[in-house]
């Protein structure tokens, strides 16, 4: 059996013992992200750890842009192995499973995190669809190629220089890297996603569309056509939570956001996030993080947020 056909072997055999881990970043355990979130790194940075064999794991809480600057694979998305000669990218959504298989003394990516929490205004500057995973190997302009890499390259400096800016600067060329994946992924065929992953985007797509308007679990299940166990089951299966964690986890990101870029009080922060009890909204704020809301506000208020 050769490395790749053996890589696939054990990247099944995860698969389907359904132990997939979630990680923080690759081998270290998952844990909450701070608000807008972001974190760049090269995929050698780990070579001690995977050894150019990267298992069958997912991230619940963030997505990732791959984009490979030299060697040769194979890449796992889901169920699909797409072998590749650098350069490719890859963008993957949370809650997709992936991994790879390189030869590590020839092969690296620049890796690019970003919490989910980034998504909403990411998405508004760029033409890439970012509830669906995809890869693209060779295809297109050389000069589109080029573009990308620099970008990506740009992306990397800016973060290891570790500039007080690079929270801002990097969401927006994090937008014009997918534009030009989306330019050169034209050509390219979607990769197909499970029922479950489909029916778990479209449970997030309209959690974003009605957390704050208490939505009882059994309207999210007739809107989109299922069941409660198919339901809870795609959530917990994409994301690692059932739809009551999933809707509570995204009223607690928007009252962040609101609680560091406005100045609102936090009675109409509550009423913003769907509740009609001020108290009842800091006793949830509070159970979630471990502080009050307005304690919360005065810690983040000054300080820098989201760099990985």
């Amino acid at each position: 059996m050769d490395r790749m056909t053996k890589s696939l072997a054990l990247f099944s055999a995860v698969r389907m013992e359904n132990i997939i881990p979630s990680f923080f970043v690759y081998g270290e355990p998952d844990r909450p992200l701070e608000l807008g979130f972001l974190h760049v790194e090269t995929v050698m940075a780990r070579a001690n750890i995977h050894l150019g064999q990267v298992k069958a794991h997912k991230h619940d809480r963030m997505v990732q842009i791959t984009f490979w600057t030299g060697g040769n694979g194979s890449y796992f998305i889901e169920d699909q192995r797409l072998d590749f000669l650098a350069p490719a990218v890859s963008f993957v959504p949370s809650g997709v499973v992936h991994g790879f298989n390189v030869d590590p003394l020839v092969s690296d990516a620049i890796v690019v995190s970003i919490a989910d929490s980034l998504l909403p205004s990411i998405a508004a500057q760029t033409t890439l669809p970012l509830d669906r995973p995809v890869m693209v190997r060779g295809q297109g302009a050389t000069a589109l190629w080029d573009r990308l890499g620099r970008t990506m390259r740009l992306i990397f400096e800016e973060y290891a220089e570790g500039s007080g800016r690079a929270d801002k600067i990097i969401p927006p060329l994090a937008a014009a890297a997918l534009t030009q994946i989306a330019r050169l992924a034209s050509d390219a065929p979607i990769l197909a996603q499970s029922p479950q992953k489909q029916l778990a985007a479209q449970l997030r797509r309209l959690i974003d569309q009605h957390f704050r308007e208490n939505w009882p679990i059994e309207r999210y299940v007739s809107t989109l056509g299922t069941t409660p166990h198919l339901l809870a089951k795609a959530g917990h299966t994409a994301f690692g939570q059932g739809v009551k964690d999933m809707i509570a986890e995204r009223r607690l990101l928007e009252a962040k956001r609101l609680l560091l870029f406005t100045i609102r009080s936090l009675e109409d922060i509550a009423y913003e996030v769907g509740f009609k009890d001020a108290a009842y909204f800091s006793r949830f704020f509070r159970a979630r993080t471990g502080i009050p809301p307005s304690e919360w506000r005065r810690q983040n208020a000054s300080g820098e947020h989201g760099m990985g």
